[in-house]
Order: structure tokens, then C-alpha cells, then sequence
């Protein structure tokens, strides 16, 4: 560094002796080595850097909003802005479907769909006035096509309005572990107060994608429904808007979005080697693209790791005030890691289940069955 002043105040000073030329030229040589040299380490110790383990990553993504987690368990592996409540579009949808799958005993129960739900703005099946089509159905129909018509149709069915079904909406996003979020309509046009967080909408995907009926209509790429008005039947066939259900194998969902306040919203799954990993991004004009680069990403940086397992005898990690130095469980418990992360875990028996800790934050427990 003293050096490098010495080279400034020689040139300032503009005494030019053909001996400290030389040695200018030598210092100016073994500087511009340096500073190579230091390029390429520090290019090596970035690389390192970005390789190593980290539960948020920043600045991966254009959207507004972006969260990409592990459906079983929660796990947040990347994220950006992912508390910020925004508009969500037609991912409400989501909230929708759930909603009613949960509170309909049989979905191929016909509906004779009301006249409130005809003609509603936006994407639409085009349901005729005295249409009759079953509950399953319309929520193909609502998923595949994202039809606004279907959404109101579903509310009305389950509600008897939709005043009363975003009631049911919001309880439902409570349940899954939503915390900050109100749902006002159920088709996701943009409406004062209605908004949610890529978080929020990440839990409620999550939670959605435990119900295997849900699982099954996100997953379906086309299908044909047959509406009834009077003894005429209206057929249609529907194709799914969400792309990379065609493109990649291994995405499972779930549904796509816009509206001009939401910009273009998306949430997807994909599965691999028995993980599912769900990416919300909201206000992302190549969603598709980063969505799956996301989910891609995920799942080849982090595995399933069994940290319990049911058929073998769970000793603790550390002895709890219980003092049981041993266990049998009723269920296995596994969470995703990144490799290196295998001794993160502590594990405590206390007197009815075994407990698991993850960096000291509790994410688990098995019954004792033992």
C-alpha cells in the first residue's frame, strides 16, 4: 500500500529519473500480479460462500415476492420479501379449492349453479345460465382453467354467499398456518383488503398438498367436463394453464395468476426422491422460468434426512428432566437438509413422545410407543 502512494506522489511530483522509472515499472508489475492474484482468490472464496449452507438466500429471483419451501415440513430454503402482504391474483384459487374440498362431503354432488356466478369478469369456463355441473367439476374447472365463474359457483354452493365464504377462506389459511393474510372473494380479482404474503401462500400450499383430492386436480393437465342445462348437455374440454406440468415431469401443480395490480403470479410443486418443493412467486414476469429454476435448485441441494426412525430404539442427544434414556416410536420423522447438516439435530425423550430440534428451533416429535 505504501508503495502504491510512493507511485502517486512520483507521477504528482513529475520527477521522472530513468532509476526510478525502472522501479515504477517493476512496482507497477508486481502490483498488477497482485491485484490478479487477489481476483482469482477472492473469486475462489466467493465460490465458496455461495456453496455454503444458508436457510435464506436473497436476490435469486425478479419477483416482487418469493418463497421456495419443503411441503412436509415447512422448511424455508429460499426467500425474498416473503412477509410482504400483496395482491396474489387467481393463486387464491388455492385457498378456494381447499376450502371447499374440506367442507363438501361428496364432490360429485351435481350444483344447479347460481345466476350471481354468471358472467364474471375475467378467466371463465362460460357457464350458461341453469347450468348443472358437480362440484368436481367446477373445481377442474376452477384449477385447470381458472375459471372466476367457478370460484363464485363454489361459494355460493358452500356459503350460500361469497361474503360468507371468504369467512371460511380466511379460517381455513388460519389453520394452515397463515398469520397474515384476508381473503375477501374467492377468485382473486383485486379487491381492497384482499391480500396475502408469498409466505403465507406457501404454507397454505403446503398444507393443501397433504389432501390427496387436491393433489389430484392440481396435477390433472386436461379433462372433460359435461355440464347439464335442461336435458342438454354442454360439453368442454379444459386445459391446464400451468405449463411446466407439460414441459417438466416432475412438477405436481399448482396454479397460476395475473391481474394488473398482482402482475404475473405463480405457485408450483415438484417432486423428487420423496420431497416436494413448493415456489410461490408474486409480481414475476418469467415465473414460469424461475419458479422451476428455484424448485430445480432445491432439490438438488437439499435431501430427505431421516432423523427418526420407528423401527429402532431412539437414545437422546440430551437427557431431558424426564431422565428416559431410551424409546421406541410410533411414526418416522424426516427433514430437509442440505449434506453437512446431519448433526444439527437434538433429539429429548420426554415422558409421551420423542422430540427433535433443528439449530435449536423444535420441528418435530414421534409418539412413544415404548
Amino acid at each position: 500500500m505504501i508503495q502504491v502512494i510512493e507511485i502517486v506522489n512520483i507521477a504528482h511530483i513529475g520527477v521522472m529519473k530513468k532509476k526510478s522509472k525502472q522501479r515504477i515499472k517493476r512496482v507497477a508489475v508486481i502490483t498488477t500480479v497482485l491485484l490478479i492474484v487477489g481476483l482469482m482468490v477472492g473469486g475462489a472464496l466467493l465460490g465458496t460462500l455461495g456453496s455454503m449452507p444458508t436457510q435464506k438466500v436473497k436476490a435469486m429471483t425478479s419477483a416482487r415476492a418469493m418463497i421456495t419451501l419443503e411441503a412436509s415440513t415447512g422448511r424455508v430454503l429460499f426467500s425474498h420479501n416473503e412477509h410482504e402482504r400483496l395482491a396474489v391474483a387467481s393463486t387464491t384459487k388455492i385457498v378456494t379449492a381447499i376450502t371447499v374440498i374440506e367442507n363438501v362431503d361428496n364432490l360429485d354432488q351435481e350444483v344447479r349453479v347460481s345466476d350471481k356466478a354468471i358472467g364474471i369478469e375475467g378467466t371463465s369456463i362460460y357457464i350458461q345460465k341453469g347450468e348443472t355441473l358437480s362440484v368436481r367439476e367446477l373445481l377442474l374447472g376452477l384449477m385447470l382453467r381458472s375459471g372466476n365463474d367457478c370460484a363464485t359457483a363454489l361459494a355460493i354452493h358452500v356459503s350460500g354467499s361469497v361474503e360468507k365464504f371468504a369467512e371460511l377462506m380466511n379460517k381455513t389459511a388460519w389453520d394452515a398456518g397463515a398469520r397474515n393474510s384476508s381473503f375477501k372473494n374467492p377468485h382473486g380479482l383485486d379487491e381492497e383488503g384482499h391480500l396475502t404474503t408469498a409466505y403465507d401462500l406457501g404454507m397454505i400450499s403446503a398444507y393443501s398438498m397433504q389432501n390427496e383430492t387436491f393433489r389430484e386436480i392440481v396435477a390433472t393437465k386436461d379433462t372433460r367436463i359435461e355440464g347439464e342445462i335442461g336435458t342438454e348437455t354442454n360439453p368442454r374440454s379444459i386445459a391446464n394453464k400451468n405449463r411446466l406440468l407439460r414441459s417438466n415431469s416432475d412438477v405436481v401443480g399448482i396454479k397460476t395468476g395475473f391481474t394488473s395490480k398482482a402482475g404475473r403470479c405463480y405457485v408450483g410443486a415438484m417432486d423428487d426422491k420423496g420431497m416436494t418443493v413448493i415456489c410461490v412467486v408474486l409480481n414475476c414476469g418469467p415465473m414460469f422460468e424461475e419458479a422451476q429454476s428455484l424448485m430445480s435448485r432445491a432439490l438438488k441441494e437439499f435431501y430427505m434426512f431421516k432423523v427418526l426412525d420407528h423401527t429402532k430404539v431412539q437414545t437422546p442427544t440430551h437427557l431431558s428432566p424426564s431422565g428416559v434414556s431410551q424409546a421406541m416410536i410410533e411414526k418416522d420423522v424426516h427433514y430437509p437438509i442440505r449434506p453437512g447438516e446431519e448433526n444439527n439435530f437434538e433429539i429429548t425423550i420426554n415422558e409421551h413422545h420423542v422430540v427433535v430440534h433443528f439449530d435449536k428451533e423444535r420441528i418435530d416429535k414421534a409418539k412413544r410407543c415404548a
